[in-house]
Formats: structure tokens, sequence, C-alpha cells
């Protein structure tokens, strides 16, 4: 059995949204304040932790020396309208949330452990929702952000016209996946949308502007059923082992 790492809470004071957001971080078992570490930050920070396992995963991965050294931080939703408020790039707190991420929790995060002060020491990671407000905030503070995760994003106009607009693709490193079967998603307001269609126009704007982008398009629909096997090649293809 790998070696077990910690689970931290805290509890960060946003004053962007007026209001206490709680963490869940994750350090490896051999953490070290010597040591400089990425920082991955999960929206849908719980459903990473729980559904997502991916404590037991890392765990297994730092055992076989897979991936660099990596704290993983995880930032929980409140409930399902709190979580479109904060990450659907028409939610009354979204633009709110973008700044949380980018000038509060990363300051916090910079001080409470050794990271990189560098972009490509700045992670982001998504699914569905999740997924789309990571993209959108790494497009906003793409200095501070240099890779991103996004599995299964919900893709609007507005997501379509910030990558369309976005100049500095040489700066982040994406990885996006989406399913073959995701044509008819139930979304929050009970609706119905297909996601498929929107994501592979998204990766053409992608293609066509050069963008570092690794994608895919699984076989499977829009759950955890799928997205939390595909955490062992993200891990892999965004954090194995380099040097800075």
């Amino acid at each position: 059995m790998p070696k077990t790492g910690t689970v931290k809470e805290h509890q960060l004071y946003s004053e962007a949204l007026g209001e206490e957001m709680n963490l869940l971080v994750y350090l490896p078992h051999n953490y070290s304040p010597l040591y400089k570490y990425t920082v991955l930050i999960a929206q849908d920070g719980k459903d990473y932790f729980q559904l997502g396992r991916v404590p037991r995963l890392l765990d297994q991965l730092n055992e076989d020396e897979k991936i660099e050294n990596l704290i993983f931080v995880g930032v929980p939703y409140k409930n399902v309208k709190d979580r479109y408020d904060k990450y659907h790039p028409q939610g009354s707190q979204h633009d709110a949330y973008v700044r949380f991420i980018a000038r509060e929790l990363v300051p916090f995060i910079d001080e409470e452990y050794p990271t990189y002060n560098i972009g490509i020491g700045r992670a982001l990671i998504g699914d569905s929702l999740a997924g789309t407000v990571s993209f959108q905030t790494a497009l906003k503070y793409p200095n501070t952000f240099g890779r991103v995760i996004m599995q299964s994003p919900l893709v609007d106009e507005n997501v379509l016209q910030n990558a369309q607009q976005f100049s500095d693709v040489q700066l982040i490193n994406f990885y996006h996946i989406i399913g073959d079967g995701e044509t008819s998603v139930k979304t929050t307001n009970g609706s119905e949308a297909d996601f498929l269609g929107p994501n592979r126009k998204l990766h053409e704007i992608m293609e066509e502007k050069k963008y570092s982008v690794f994608y895919d398009e699984f076989e499977g629909d829009h759950s955890w059923k799928y997205w939390q096997p595909d955490l062992e090649r993200v891990m892999e293809k965004m954090f194995r082992k380099t040097s800075y």
C-alpha cells in the first residue's frame, strides 16, 4: 500500500465574494517546507476528493514517483445555486469568483505553502461548469495560471468569444476532453443541452489559434464514471516529473 498523504482544511474570507470560503488541501506523504510544490486548484473541490478519489490516486503516483511535487487544493461549492452563480459565465458571482481564485486564493496558498511563484507552477482543473470557470479564470489571468484541465466543460458563446479573443496562447497548456455521448446533458435549470458540438467548436478555435492543447473525445457521457478514470492520464500528461 502506498503511503498516505494528509488533507488539511482551511477557511479563507473572500473580500471579492463577501463570504467565508472552505478549502481542502492535499499534501503528499513526504511533504516538506524545504521543497517547492506545483499547486493544482480544483473547482468542484469536494467532488474531486470524493468522486474523483484524487488523494488515493496521488498517493499511488507519488509512491511510483511519476509526478512532480504537487499540492492539490479543492474549493467546494455550497449548493447547486451557489455553484451556478459562481461557475456559470452568466452567474451573478462569476466575475467575483474568478477574482477570488486569482487574487485571494493564490496569494493565500503561496503564503501558507512553499510554491513556485510562476504561472507554470499553478494549474486549474474542473468538470462541467467547474471546467468552464477554470478556463475563464486562466484566460483572464494567463500569467498566474499556466495549466488548465477541462473535463466536459460547458461551452457557450461567451466562452467561445473569449477563446477567440485570447492572444497569449503560448502561456498556458490545456487538457480538454469531452464525451461522444454528451449530446443531451441535463443542466442545472432542468433543460437539456448539447455539450459535444460546442466543445468541438471550442477545440477548432484552439487549434486555429495554435493553443497548446491535448484534446480527446472519450466514449461516454457527462458523469464521474468517465472523469474519474481519466484523472490518472491527466496527472501523468500534465504533471509528469520535470525540473524548473
